[in-house]
Parts: C-alpha cells; sequence; structure tokens
C-alpha cells in the first residue's frame, strides 16, 4: 500500500481525501499543523506528500522548501490559492505538481499514480516479472514468453494490478477500485467476464490455472 502524508489544515477535507484514497490502496495520514508534519516526516517513511499552501505558523512554500531540502520524496501542492505565482514558485521550490482546489480526487488519485510511476521508471523498475509474464510499463504493454498480449485497456488494468500484487488475494471490489478503465459502477460479474477473457488470452485452464486462481468468496491470485 502506497503511503502519504498530507500537510492540511482543513480537517474535514482531510478526512474526506483520506477515506477516498483508502479505496485506491493510498494510504493518508494527515498533520494539520508543518512543523509537526516536517517532524513526521524526518520520522517516518512516506511515498508522497500532499502539500497545502494556507497553514498555520508557516507558510506552505516555505514548507515545501524545507522538505525539499531534507528528502526527494515527490510533493504534491494542493491549494485554493489560485495566483499562478504560487504554482510556479512551488514548482522551483521542488513540488512535482500541483493541483488547485477545489478539484475531483479522482484527479489527485490519477496524479499520484503517475508521479510514482514516473518515480519507478526513474529508478529502473519499469517491469513487473512473474516467469514467463512481464509487463512493460513505459509501453504498457504485457508479454507471455516475450510475445505481445493484445489486451483492452481493462484487461490491461486488470492483469497490470494482479502482476503488481503477485501472489496476494485481490478481491473484485479491489479490481473495480484500483483499475481506471474499469467503472465503479461496474458489477462484481463484470470483473469475472474479463478475467475469463484475459484467461482465454493467457491460454490459462481456470479448472487448472497456470497464472490466475480464483480464491472462493475472496477474488483472484496471480502465482508465478
Amino acid at each position: 500500500m502506497v503511503r502519504v502524508l498530507m500537510i492540511e489544515d482543513d480537517e474535514e477535507l482531510a478526512e474526506i481525501l483520506s477515506e477516498y484514497l483508502q479505496r485506491f490502496r493510498i494510504e493518508a495520514v494527515n498533520v494539520p499543523d508543518p512543523f509537526l508534519g516536517l517532524s513526521k516526516l524526518e520520522n517516518e517513511s512516506f511515498d508522497l506528500v500532499i502539500l497545502d499552501l494556507s497553514l498555520p505558523g508557516m507558510d506552505g512554500l516555505e514548507v515545501c522548501e524545507e522538505i525539499r531540502k531534507r528528502s526527494d520524496v515527490p510533493i504534491v501542492i494542493s491549494s485554493a490559492r489560485s495566483d499562478l505565482t504560487d504554482k510556479i514558485v512551488g514548482l522551483e521550490k521542488g513540488a512535482d505538481d500541483y493541483l488547485p482546489k477545489p478539484y475531483d480526487p479522482r484527479e489527485l488519485v490519477a496524479r499520484i499514480k503517475t508521479i510514482l510511476r514516473r518515480i519507478g521508471r526513474e529508478k529502473g523498475d519499469d517491469s513487473h516479472k512473474s516467469h514467463d509474464l512481464r509487463i512493460d510499463e513505459s509501453t504498457r504493454m504485457i508479454y507471455l514468453e516475450k510475445e505481445p498480449l493484445q489486451l483492452t485497456a481493462a484487461e490491461y488494468g486488470i492483469l497490470s494490478y494482479l502482476l503488481e500484487h503477485a501472489n496476494e488475494v485481490v478481491s473484485r471490489e479491489d479490481l473495480i477500485y484500483n483499475v481506471d478503465a474499469i467503472s465503479e459502477e461496474s458489477t462484481l460479474k463484470s470483473v469475472d467476464v474479463i478475467v475469463s477473457r484475459i484467461r482465454h488470452k493467457l491460454k490459462d485452464n481456470p479448472k487448472q490455472p497456470r497464472f490466475i486462481r480464483s480464491v472462493r468468496g475472496l477474488g483472484y491470485r496471480l502465482t508465478p
């Protein structure tokens, strides 16, 4: 699960965002005070920081600068301040992205995923491997025994998520909430249909599966 530090003094907003992010396997820890936020960042591990600019005791741009002095953790500025100068200065001080309020929480999720994918590629971690299955996130292609699979967006999303969580049980609800190409209004049965199509393309016998195993009452597990 991705762990995010949120420095946001609007605690009602922070609670709403935290609950929403949880659906996408993103744990958000909110600290309304910037000084406590900097202290928490020093003592705990986080994958990303969501930073408000209008904070008590210290301006968010100063907080951004302080974070960048101490860490290379990605920073997304989330602010109601609409001054273009704030955006430019924030990016100059080391922020990775700037998201003006109000915004759809799904956009925040998309920005977080994009930044973390980019960071992963920069570290050379651009593929997940499962013996005969390999995903290349830079080209959004999945290979079976070196041959590219012809997948729809939903099929790619589900299979790449299962690969990322190989050997873990993944529920149908997890797939609905975490695969962008699947509508949140989708039924559990529609997920089963997509998985069935993926199995067909993998030449995977559901009675004796080589890759995707059904876990009764829970969901699916991709087994290398």
